[in-house]
């Protein structure tokens, strides 16, 4: 199942990716998210970052952990994810449009075994709602932060 959201943000590539490639702080920025746990750091760059991530779904704590499979700074990172017999495999990717840019998330479900297969056929349509509006709700909140005057973004030091 493939869902595909973008929004327009009126900010430039490094600001959004700034925001985007802080997975630590992302509980922070993204209100679906409840909890990260970072699992492993690489020695430089985005590329094998794994942590772990919680959310709620359906109204119970849904917990994946996630890692990042391919990534070029400032333009996107893909990340893949295991559960449930399913394969995850998302990307944010930024792109350039008309004043600002247009941040794209792209989520593919694969269902690898056949309990997956045989749930993913009739709440396929069902669960593509319910991700495609939690993957907008995310770019969303990454929106508003990248347009956040600077002023509003700093916190004052006393």
């Amino acid at each position: 199942m493939l869902v595909e959201v973008a929004v327009p943000i009126q900010a430039t590539a490094p600001a959004v990716w700034a925001l985007i490639a802080d997975i630590d702080k992302a509980a922070a920025l993204v209100q679906g998210i409840d909890r990260i746990e970072v699992l492993q750091r690489p020695a430089a760059g985005l590329v094998g970052l794994k942590w772990r991530e919680t959310r709620q779904l359906f109204g119970k704590a849904a917990i994946v952990d996630k890692w990042i499979t391919a990534a070029t700074e400032e333009q996107f990172y893909a990340t893949r994810a295991e559960s449930d017999g399913f394969v995850f495999l998302s990307t944010l990717r930024i792109e350039a449009g008309g004043d600002g840019v247009l941040l794209r998330s792209i989520h593919d479900s694969q269902p690898q075994t056949l309990g997956a297969k045989i749930m993913a056929l009739p709440m396929g349509l069902f669960f593509k709602g319910v991700a495609r509006k939690a993957l907008l709700a995310d770019l969303h909140d990454i929106r508003a932060a990248a347009e956040a005057p600077a002023a509003a973004q700093s916190t004052p030091r006393s």
